[in-house]
């Protein structure tokens, strides 16, 4: 009876937890292995090269970044607001797609392809923004607005270090959307 082989998809998650500790660099065939408790031969039988792997792990988090999301925010339904509150919910809090879009915005200032992607991953939540904020707004200018200061205060939150006297960043940011909102 031949050796169980370590699943395609194992690679590709334990790729984007490196990804996501360390950035791209962190992406080495040895070291995966050395997590996964293989050998990297088995590497080989999915992957040409560590290229290859890159893509496909730019492909999972796509997939789960905007095509899952986007399609629970839908089957989930709601109000254009709950809509978007979940899809950011799901994209930028929590342990596992936060880390993982953080690394990818980072590796996207040095590599052209990856920023690229980028670009295509946060047109399309733009565009679930200027859905949802155009049900309450009918100036396309501000719509755009709205959107990018709502887009930015959902990532810029990760990245600011600043206190908010006698408040919660939550709170001040739930204060935030009211205002988006209104």
């Amino acid at each position: 009876m031949g050796v169980a082989r370590t699943p395609r998809e194992s690679w590709v998650e334990a790729g984007l937890r490196a990804l996501a500790d360390g950035g791209p660099e962190a992406v080495r065939v040895e070291a995966l292995a050395k997590a996964l408790g293989v050998t990297k031969g088995g590497f080989y039988g999915y992957f040409a090269d560590r290229e290859a792997l890159l893509t496909a792990m730019l492909d999972a988090w796509e997939r789960e970044a905007v095509d899952s999301v986007l399609a629970r925010v839908e089957a989930e339904g709601g109000d254009p607001r709950t809509k978007a509150h979940r899809a950011g919910v799901l994209t930028f809090s929590g342990e596992r797609l936060l880390p993982i879009d953080l690394a990818v915005r980072d590796w996207a200032r040095r590599d052209p392809q990856v920023a690229a992607r980028l670009r295509r991953v946060d047109n399309r939540r733009m565009a679930l923004l200027r859905e949802t904020l155009g049900t309450v707004c009918t100036d396309p200018d501000e719509v755009e607005a709205r959107s990018l200061l709502a887009f930015c205060a959902a990532i810029g939150a990760h990245f600011l270090a600043a206190d908010h006297p006698g408040r919660t960043r939550d709170e001040v940011l739930a204060r935030a959307a009211d205002l988006l909102w209104s």
